[in-house]
C-alpha cells in the first residue's frame, strides 16, 4: 500500500456517535436547543474545520526476541507487540488523523465570551471527528487488505494500556521524518505526551496474511471498536465505549421544596446566579451525578461523580468522587470539608500523564487542593480561576476547574432546591 495523504476526508459524523459523546441515550430524539446546537456545530465545522489524515507503511516490523521495532525504531509496548505476534503481523500502518486546530481554537473563544453551550458542543464535536477520522481510515485499510487477501487490526495508539505515553514523540517523529508528502500541519508533542492540535491522534494499525488468526480471535478483530455500522467488512457488533464524562446526560429535571424529606433553607444563596456554565447543564448533573444529605444538625454533605478522560490520544476513561460537609444554612453553607479521590473501582487516572510521570506527587496535590474551605459556598460564584476544561488531573488549573463545577453544582442544586437520589453510587 502507498503512502495515505487525505486533506478532504470524509468528515460526517454519525448522529448516533455525536449524540454518545454528548452524554445522550441511544433512543432519545433531539430537539429544541440541542437540536439547534448539533446542527449549528456541524455546519461550523463543516465550514471552517480542516481534518487530514496521514498514514504510511512500516519499512520493516520486528517483532521478535521480545523486541517491538517499527522501521528501525524501538518502541516499549508490550501490549502491541503482543497483538502484533499473536495475528503474525508482517507490517504495520503508521497513522495520524488530525480535525486540526481550528475547532479548539473557537471552542476556547466561545468559552471566553460566556458562551459555554456552543463551547460544549463544538469541543464534543471535535472529538466526533477524530473518531470518526480513525475509524474511516481503519476501513479503508479493511477495504485495500481484503482486496489483497489480508486482515487489519485494531488500532492501538501511545498512552492506551500497554503503551508508555512517552513513545508518542518517537512515533511522531517516525512518521514525520519518512513522509513523502509531508503531512499539512507539524503535530507538537508536549512534554507530558500531548498533541498539539489536541484533537488529534497517532496511531498504529498492524496488518497480517494469517486472516484466519483474526477471524478466531476475537480481541484481534477491530470491529468492535470501529463505529461505522454499515461497513461491509464486518465481522462482529460494534461495542460502544461509556459516556464520557463532564457529557450531558439524560435530559429530564426534577424539583422540589425538599431534600432527603427535610426542608432546606436555601435564602442565604445567591439566587438566579450567574455560573461559569449554563444552568441547563447544571440541572443536569445536579440529578445524574449529584448526592446530597441534610443532617440532624442541618449540616449538607454532598458527593459528586466526575466522569471524565485523560487529555493524551483521545483520553482514558476515569471517575473522581468529590465529598463535601456544608455547615447549615444558618451558618452560610459554609464549607467544612472537602475532598476528591479517584472514585472506587477506576483505572483510568494511573493514565494520566503527571500520574506516570510521578504518581506520589500528583495523588498528593489532588488530595491537598481544598478551595474555598472554611469560606460560605455562595463565594464560588466570585472564584476568580483559571479556564482549563482539561478532562485530566494533571495540573492545578485543571483541577481548580474541576472544584469550580463541583462548588456550582451543589451551589444550583441548594439554591434551586433539585430533589437527588440518596444512593446514587455506593464507595
Amino acid at each position: 500500500m502507498i503512502e495515505l495523504l487525505d486533506t478532504r476526508p470524509d468528515i460526517n459524523v454519525q448522529e448516533t456517535e455525536y449524540k454518545r459523546l454528548l452524554g445522550y441515550p441511544d433512543h432519545y430524539q433531539l430537539d429544541g436547543r440541542a437540536l439547534e446546537l448539533v446542527n449549528w456545530a456541524r455546519q461550523w465545522y463543516a465550514q471552517n474545520g480542516r481534518p487530514w489524515i496521514y498514514a504510511r507503511p512500516t519499512e520493516t516490523l520486528d517483532i521478535s526476541n521480545g523486541r517491538l521495532r517499527i522501521s528501525g525504531v524501538d518502541f516499549s509496548s508490550s501490549s502491541v507487540r503482543l497483538q502484533l505476534l499473536r495475528a503474525k503481523a508482517h507490517m504495520a500502518m503508521l497513522t495520524v488523523v488530525s480535525a486540526g486546530q481550528e475547532c479548539e481554537q473557537y471552542s476556547r473563544q466561545l468559552w471566553l465570551e460566556g458562551r459555554p453551550d456552543e463551547y460544549f458542543f463544538l469541543e464534543v464535536y471535535g472529538s466526533a471527528v477524530v473518531e470518526h477520522l480513525i475509524a474511516t481510515t481503519g476501513w479503508r485499510f479493511c477495504d485495500w487488505a481484503e482486496q489483497n487477501g489480508m486482515a487489519v487490526l485494531p488500532h492501538y495508539s501511545p498512552g492506551y494500556s500497554g503503551w508508555d505515553i512517552s513513545d508518542q514523540k518517537k512515533l511522531w517523529e517516525l512518521i514525520r521524518q519518512k513522509a513523502n508528502p509531508a503531512p499539512p500541519v507539524e503535530i507538537q508533542v508536549l512534554d507530558t505526551g500531548m498533541l498539539n492540535p489536541r484533537k488529534s491522534l497517532l496511531a498504529v494499525f498492524g496488518v497480517t496474511k494469517q486472516v484466519n488468526r483474526v477471524r478466531n480471535l476475537a480481541e484481534l478483530i477491530p470491529c468492535e471498536s470501529c463505529s461505522l455500522q454499515s461497513c461491509q467488512y464486518r465481522r462482529t457488533p460494534y461495542k460502544r465505549f461509556l459516556n464520557q464524562l463532564e457529557d450531558v446526560s439524560r435530559l429530564q429535571t426534577h424539583a422540589d421544596e425538599h431534600l432527603n424529606g427535610k426542608s432546606v433553607n436555601g435564602s442565604v444563596l445567591a439566587q438566579n446566579a450567574k455560573y461559569s456554565v449554563s444552568t441547563h447543564a447544571l440541572r443536569i448533573w445536579s440529578v445524574e451525578r449529584l448526592q446530597l444529605e441534610t443532617l440532624e444538625d442541618r449540616s449538607v454533605t454532598a458527593r459528586f461523580r466526575y466522569e471524565g478522560t485523560t487529555c493524551s490520544n483521545m483520553g482514558r476513561r476515569l471517575e473522581f468522587e468529590y465529598r463535601l460537609k456544608l455547615a447549615s444554612a444558618e451558618k452560610g453553607f459554609k464549607i467544612v470539608e472537602m475532598s476528591c479521590l479517584p472514585a472506587s473501582g477506576d483505572t483510568g487516572h494511573a493514565y494520566m500523564c503527571q500520574y506516570l510521570s510521578n504518581a506520589e506527587l500528583l495523588e498528593h496535590a489532588i488530595a491537598n487542593e481544598k478551595p474555598l474551605l472554611e469560606r460560605p459556598l455562595n463565594e464560588v460564584l466570585s472564584w476568580e480561576r483559571p479556564f482549563s476544561p482539561a478532562g485530566c488531573y494533571c495540573d492545578s488549573a485543571s483541577r481548580q476547574h474541576k472544584w469550580g463545577l463541583v462548588l456550582e453544582v451543589v451551589h444550583f442544586a441548594l439554591s434551586q432546591k433539585i430533589i437527588v437520589q440518596k444512593d446514587k453510587f455506593k464507595t
